[in-house]
């Protein structure tokens, strides 16, 4: 006689066993976080610890850019200032974007001319290591991850709502830069990439020092419930990055009844959605690679929330540029 197997449990019984209540946009989202205006006019956030720390000063250059303080016109109001566009979209100029970068490198290291090594990114767990000759490639190498010993070279992932990583050995001068949306997340893109720097430079974890930047934040970062599952399979804590949000939208809130369906009752999209937190996924990845809870850094920040800052895919429906964070050892 076949025996039939047990249906896994429906996502909300699994939330609610792991005691996660369903919450409010509002309860979930952050402040806008503090920018630092170089003195060409480029808005950047930076790691205040990071800064503030004389030895990690001395070699380190590090920023993560806003939309804010460049030549872009593609993005932005008529008659608003220009925007710091990073990224070769189809809707700016390459002058502007090149533009753009030179501002950025002038902002972070004090000198325009100073070379970015960039990626052609595919949402993969690929980590390449990056040298000179990178930053005058026509065609970037596809990668999601770059670690570089090379003074005097910048290396850079872009981002318009995704994850990013900036990594830095104290002792060895070793950087790395990751991008981690939720598919390079699943694919371990940060825990890979620490143990390609230690098997490159022979970077110890404990002497690492991460900063994760600003990105969509579990607030706003509704996904499918497939995705669940795909966390499971990959993560033992998966549960407690995910959570249920209520729908804050004004217009649902006043006028309910616009949004009624005819589908049988149980089949009605109203209600909370599924969240994933994709900084706590990061922050948990370094922890699993070995970095020290109190080696990481959070800049704060939802893309999504504070578009007036930040270049984001979701809040512009796909009509948005990319903003760049950078990592890189001074000289050279």
């Amino acid at each position: 006689m076949r025996t039939r197997r047990a249906k896994p449990a429906g996502i909300r019984t699994r939330l609610r066993s792991a005691r996660k209540e369903a919450a409010s946009k509002e309860e979930l989202a952050g402040a806008a976080p503090e920018t630092t205006r170089s003195a060409n006019g480029v808005e950047l956030l930076q790691i205040r610890r990071w800064l503030e720390n004389k030895d990690l000063k001395k070699w380190l250059w590090h920023g993560f850019s806003t939309r804010r303080g460049g030549m872009s016109r593609a993005y932005c109001a008529e008659g608003a200032p220009g925007e710091l566009n990073l990224g070769f979209t189809a809707t700016d100029s390459r002058e502007a974007v090149e533009q753009n970068r030179r501002l950025l490198a002038g902002a972070v290291t004090g000198s325009a001319e100073t070379p970015i090594a960039v990626l052609r990114q595919f949402h993969s767990n690929l980590v390449v290591v990056a040298n000179r000759a990178d930053a005058q490639r026509e065609k970037p190498r596809k990668a999601d991850g770059v670690i570089s010993a090379v003074p005097g070279l910048l290396v850079t992932i872009q981002t318009a709502d995704c994850i990013p990583v900036l990594v830095a050995d104290r002792r060895q001068r070793v950087v790395a830069a990751f991008h981690a949306g939720w598919r390079g997340t699943v694919k371990r893109i940060v825990q890979l990439g620490v143990g390609r720097m230690r098997l490159e430079f022979g970077c110890r974890p404990e002497d690492l020092v991460a900063a994760i930047g600003p990105g969509a934040a579990q607030c706003c970062y509704a996904v499918g419930e497939e995705l669940l599952s795909e966390f499971e399979s990959q993560f033992n804590y998966a549960q407690d990055l995910f959570r249920e949000v209520f729908d804050s939208d004004p217009v649902r809130t006043k006028y309910p009844m616009l949004f009624l369906t005819q589908r049988a009752p149980g089949h009605s999209p109203i209600g909370p959605q599924l969240h994933l937190d994709l900084i706590e996924a990061n922050r948990r990845q370094l922890l699993d690679a070995g970095v020290k809870a109190s080696a990481i850094s959070t800049t704060g920040g939802c893309t999504n929330c504070h578009a007036e800052m930040f270049f984001s895919h979701r809040a512009s429906r796909g009509h948005a540029g990319r903003m760049m964070s950078v990592i890189g050892i001074v000289g050279g």
